[in-house]
């Protein structure tokens, strides 16, 4: 009796993350980790590196990198999308490009032909088949939910089974969830049982772990466990000892077994997956079905990874810019690598790590956007990026490319310093998640000495923290109109907007080469609606952005309105607003003029904005409340600027942009 342990790892870093990050997780746990396996040559073991991993090591750390080839004899490794990218969110030509960049790679510093394939976020959809096999992979790893979810036994998910598409089959190998959960945070005894209880007469049971790198070291407390405590030698030395277990790579147990069947898989991630990707009621529901109903939870799916694009409408218009980049690919190398760096997937979703609330995350990708942008050249375009059948309007000056919905009010999308390539409206709406009803209001430090996984985390706040969600997207040039405004309502984001401007379609009237004008016949709402005109009047000069406004109405009394504006910076600390600063003793400014300057010493750029006449602004920071693998953080998401003015029935104004270099 006894059964075949599969141990691989999977280890990846976010393209262009924090240089401290990725040196800490090499100190932490990649380094460790292999100078501990390379101890003991007869356990072997597979690995999956992202290529920008892969060759932030080579060139960061080559004592590292020399350690890992020479271990070449022991390991087998997985290729992948170079860049990491979910392989379904992506075009077909993208998607082998990729593959086949990370397969040389690995042939090239490795001697090896990769069989097997790391799916990233173990995210499955029947239309990758075909481009897995143009890339020569026999393998790929899911999670045995992916084959329980379809009404698989646990007790036929210890080997491989395959699936089809068209005639074309690949082998699907599924990670045991209680391993998963196990490794390396249960006790060696407990973690030798559950790999025994995998044995049987004929040893083709296999115990199949293959997981994140990282909990190796750099999740909370494991560095202390695994290296200092040297639970992963006594693990390996455990492992070796059992005569029970045997070691093996995933092709030598490809190539010495057949499959436990044929089975087809419906598009499907990990459970977690499947409630985070869906909107907070709607996740909150599926948690409450699958905690009532455990022994059909399998079967309560929740969303698909794809949800995530309709949760979060920035990640849903990153991913299109990619797609229509894509779309537009040039005979070009550097286009070619810009375009793979883009389709990083760590920025497009938000589970336990940060994803889409990390702003340099978001900045990366639009790096990238950008440089595209750049190569292509093009001045003006009309077409719908985002498919939602509205159209947006591109302008590119050569200096500031700018990109306006006609859906959302007539909202201005993306502003762009093509020199810089930062995009200041790399900004994101304050979305209501479901551990946000899970929070605990604390002032004092919580110790807890348990070693737990980054999937039972405590939510703990300080009560000095507010969290505020937005109704509509948080973007510039958006109308609102209130009965009264003041600081303290946009503070707290619960003005009463009597308006339908703010987030709703406007038709576009003209579209000139140097000029775009919207309308919207809309309303006021209060005793009953009001019927209201606003135009909305861009005109585009040299690193100028001049709109116009002009409003009527058939409600005869005063109004305010107000012209929101959202920008993003690398760092708030670095921005000033007529050489005044938002910091942590100051989160807001209340101020009267006729001009705004401010100054951003990060990108080396300065915008004036001018009005008319002298008018209120509200200048407030826009943070976020999210989970992370430490539990809670806050994060700030840019600046939210509000220019008011009292109205009555008719109203025009002006607001010019100015963005120049300092």
């Amino acid at each position: 009796m006894n059964t075949t342990l599969l141990f691989g790892i999977h280890c990846h870093q976010p393209v262009d993350n924090f240089d401290y990050v990725i040196k800490n997780a090499i100190e932490k746990s990649y380094k460790p980790f292999f100078q501990t396996l390379k101890k003991y040559p007869q356990f072997k073991f597979s690995v999956h590196f992202s290529g920008y991993l892969f060759e932030f090591i080579e060139k960061n750390d080559p004592e590292l990198f020399a350690l890992i080839k020479s271990m070449s004899s022991q390991i087998e490794f997985f290729t992948g999308g170079f860049y990491e990218p979910v392989l379904a969110s992506i075009p077909s030509k993208d998607r082998i490009g990729q593959i086949k960049k990370l397969s040389n790679y690995i042939k090239k510093h490795f001697n090896q032909t990769p069989k097997g394939l790391w799916l990233t976020e173990r995210v499955w959809d029947n239309s990758i088949i075909k481009d897995l096999k143009e890339c020569n992979i026999d393998y790929v790893m899911v999670d045995d939910y992916h084959l329980l979810s379809v009404g698989a036994k646990q007790d036929d998910t210890n080997g491989y089974y395959l699936t089809e598409e068209s005639g074309e089959t690949l082998a699907l190998f599924p990670i045991n969830e209680k391993l998963r959960y196990a490794i390396p945070f249960y006790d060696l005894k407990t973690t030798n049982e559950l790999i025994n209880s995998f044995k049987n007469i004929d040893g083709k049971n296999a115990a199949i772990i293959f997981d994140d790198g990282e909990k190796f070291g750099i999740w909370p407390k494991t560095y202390e466990t695994v290296y200092e405590k040297k639970w992963l030698e006594e693990f390996i030395e455990q492992t070796l000892n059992d005569n029970n277990i045997k070691v093996q790579t995933f092709k030598e147990y490809y190539q010495s077994f057949k499959p436990q069947g044929l089975i087809y898989l419906p598009t499907v991630s990990y459970q977690e997956m499947g409630q985070w990707c869906l909107k907070s009621e709607d996740a909150l529901k599926v948690q409450v079905l699958n905690d009532i109903e455990k022994e059909l939870g399998y079967f309560i799916k929740g969303g698909t990874w794809k949800n995530f694009l309709n949760k979060y409408q920035e990640a849903n218009w990153i991913q299109k810019r990619f797609l229509e980049l894509s779309k537009k690919q040039i005979n070009s190398v550097k286009y070619k690598e810009a375009l793979y760096k883009a389709q990083c997937n760590d920025v497009l979703w938000h589970g336990v790590f940060g994803g889409i609330y990390l702003g340099n995350l978001r900045d990366n990708a639009y790096k990238y956007i950008i440089e595209c942008e750049k190569l292509l050249g093009n001045l003006k375009e009309t077409l719908d990026i985002d498919m939602d059948g509205y159209d947006e309007y591109k302008y590119n000056d050569g200096e500031i490319l700018t990109i306006i919905s006609s859906k959302s009010g007539a909202q201005i999308m993306e502003l762009d310093s093509l020199n810089k390539e930062f995009n200041f409206l790399n900004t994101l709406t304050r979305y209501e998640e479901n551990y946000h009803k899970k929070i605990v209001i604390c002032n004092e430090k919580q110790e807890d000495e348990e070693l737990k996984t980054i999937h039972h985390n405590q939510f703990i706040l300080n009560d000095e923290i507010k969290i505020i969600t937005d109704w509509y997207t948080k973007k510039s040039a958006i109308d609102h109109i209130s009965k009264t405004i003041n600081l303290q309502s946009f503070i707290d984001n619960n003005f009463n907007e009597i308006g339908d401007f703010a987030n709703q379609p406007f038709d576009i009237v003209k579209n000139a080469t140097d000029k775009l004008e919207f309308k919207r016949d809309g309303g006021i709402y209060l005793d009953k609606k009001y019927d209201s005109v606003l135009k909305k009047t861009y005109k585009f000069l040299k690193d100028t952005i001049k709109l116009e406004l002009s409003f009527k109405t058939e409600y005869k009394e005063k109004l305010q309105y107000f012209n929101e504006w959202n920008l993003h910076f690398a760092n708030i600390d670095d921005v000033t607003f007529n050489e005044q600063i938002i910091d942590e003793q100051m989160q807001y400014l209340s101020l009267k003029t006729n001009r705004l300057t401010m100054e951003d010493s990060y990108t080396k750029k300065q915008f004036i904005f001018d009005f008319d006449d002298l008018i209120d602004i509200y200048i407030i920071k826009v943070n976020t409340v999210s989970q992370n693998e430490e539990g809670l953080g806050v994060s700030n998401q840019g600046i939210s600027l509000a220019f008011v003015y009292d109205i009555k029935q008719k109203f025009s104004t002006t607001i010019q942009l100015n963005i120049k270099d300092i």
